[in-house]
């Protein structure tokens, strides 16, 4: 499954990077985030409880950032387990960009899950993840820049067949930026995030 997005968050980009690297304003984005532990400079330990269709459980993952170029962005890679719900590997490359004053966020995601949660199918997963990306980076848009006026969404395309892989063939993929989340990341991780939820 891939997933790309751009948001525009109105806050100058130094601002959003040191945003998108604060535990504790990532786990206010991640709707369920019980714990976000930032273990290093560049990894990052969560856990979140969260529901994909029929499926709900506890998820455990990690997140290591790399190819840190700050401001501008950086690569997240992570995997999260939710025991019998499934798990997820995956990783996202995150952009930021100046533009009059704003910040645009650029994410390319890749994810495979497998267990319970690529049983519901990739469709679901996938609505899933646009909306708990859209939510998060809502949240993280206000709470960077300190009004109720969200971050905008430009287009967010994407695509993955309709069948869907068991535990054992899932390689690589993301985890919720989720998490991804990202994070994620977290906005990414963010994205990262969602996939293991």
């Amino acid at each position: 499954m891939d997933l790309t997005g751009e948001y525009r968050i109105p806050a100058k980009r130094e601002k959003v990077w040191e945003a998108l690297n604060d535990p504790d304003v990532l786990k206010q984005c991640i709707d369920g985030c019980n714990e976000l532990e930032k273990t290093s400079d560049t990894e990052f330990i969560a856990k979140v409880t969260a529901k994909v269709g029929p499926v709900k459980a506890k998820f455990a993952g990690k997140l290591t950032l790399s190819e840190l170029d700050p401001p501008n962005g950086y690569t997240i890679s992570g995997e999260g387990q939710g025991g019998v719900a499934g798990f997820a590997k995956g990783g996202a490359s995150v952009k930021l960009t100046e533009d009059n004053g704003e910040t645009v966020l650029n994410y390319d995601a890749n994810a495979k899950v497998g267990g319970k949660l690529a049983s519901v199918g990739s469709r679901l997963v996938e609505g899933v993840a646009k909306k708990t990306a859209d939510d998060f980076f809502g949240k993280f848009s206000e709470l960077v820049v300190g009004v109720d006026e969200p971050a905008s969404t430009e287009e967010v395309t994407d695509s993955a067949s309709d069948e869907t892989a068991p535990a054992e063939t899932a390689e690589n993929g993301g985890v919720s930026p989720m998490i991804w989340g990202a994070g994620l990341i977290i906005a990414v991780g963010l994205i990262l995030y969602i996939f293991s939820t």
